[in-house]
C-alpha cells in the first residue's frame, strides 16, 4: 500500500474507475479535475455526486478519498480548433487526427497535476489514458506518458509516478476492471452517474449510461457495455436493451 495518489477526474467512466483503483491501493487519494472550455462539460458536474458516492458507499476504502478541486485551463480556446471545445463544422485535419484532438491537452493536465503533486507530496499522479481503445491521440500513448513522466520529475526534481491503469485496455476491459475493483455497485455507479459523451448528454439514458448515443465516445462506451455483458451488438439510441 503506498501512501498518496493524486487522480484526474473528469467525471467519465475512464476516470471513475481511476479513483476506484487508486482507492485499492493508496493510503490516501485526491482528485483533481479540468474545465478547459470542453462542450461536455456537463461531465465535470457528476464529479460531487460520483465523488460522494466513493465516500459514502464503498466502505471498504474508509478516510481514504481526500481532497477534490477543479482547475481552470481556459486557455486551449486561445491557441486550438476542435470539435471538443465546440468548433463546429471543422475541416478535416492535416495531420490525420480526428477534430476532436485538442493538442496538448493531455500534456498540460498531467504537467498541471504534477505541481500540484509535487506541492502536495503525492507518490504518484493516476490518469486514464489509453492507447489500445481510442482515436489515434499521441499523448494518449504509453511512450508519451513514459517521456512525460521522466521530464517532469527532471524538471520538478521529483520522483512522482505516472500511473495508468487503462493503458492497455479496451472499453469492455474497463467495465470488467471495474467490477473487479467495486463489484456491481461500482458498475451501476459509472452507468447511472458518469458522462463520458463528447456532446455532455445528461437527459438520454441509454443501457450503458447517460449519452447521445451518436459520438465516438458513445460508441466506444456501448462496444465496451456489449462486449462486458456479452451481447454480440452495442446498444445505441434508439434501441431496445
Amino acid at each position: 500500500m503506498r501512501e498518496s495518489a493524486l487522480v484526474l477526474f473528469s467525471g467519465g467512466q475512464d476516470s471513475t474507475t481511476c479513483a476506484a483503483w487508486a482507492l485499492q491501493r493508496f493510503n490516501r487519494v485526491d482528485t483533481v479535475g479540468f474545465a478547459y472550455g470542453q462542450e461536455n462539460a456537463n461531465e465535470l458536474l457528476q464529479r460531487d455526486t460520483i465523488f460522494n458516492a466513493l465516500r459514502r458507499d464503498f466502505r471498504e476504502w474508509p478516510g481514504k478519498l481526500g481532497s477534490d478541486r477543479i482547475v481552470r485551463l481556459d486557455l486551449f480556446g486561445q491557441l486550438v480548433k476542435s470539435s471538443l471545445l465546440g468548433d463546429e463544422g471543422l475541416p478535416p485535419r492535416t495531420d490525420g487526427l480526428p477534430v476532436s484532438f485538442v493538442p496538448g491537452r493531455n500534456v498540460v493536465f498531467l504537467t498541471v497535476a504534477a505541481i500540484m503533486a509535487k506541492e502536495g507530496g503525492h507518490d504518484a499522479l493516476v490518469a486514464g489514458m489509453c492507447e489500445t481503445d481510442y482515436e489515434g491521440y499521441p499523448d494518449c500513448r504509453d511512450d508519451t506518458i513514459k517521456s512525460l513522466q521522466a521530464s517532469l520529475n527532471l524538471g520538478l526534481q521529483a520522483r512522482t509516478s505516472i500511473e495508468t491503469p487503462l493503458m492497455y485496455l479496451d472499453k469492455g476491459d474497463t467495465w470488467k476492471l471495474a467490477e473487479q475493483i467495486g463489484g456491481k455497485r461500482l458498475v451501476n455507479l459509472i452507468v447511472n452517474q458518469s458522462c463520458t459523451c463528447y456532446g455532455g448528454e445528461l437527459t438520454s439514458m441509454q443501457p450503458w449510461g447517460m449519452g447521445c448515443g451518436k459520438c465516438a465516445a458513445c460508441e466506444r462506451r456501448a462496444k465496451g457495455w456489449a462486449k462486458y455483458t456479452f451481447k454480440a451488438e452495442p446498444t445505441l439510441e434508439g434501441e431496445a436493451s
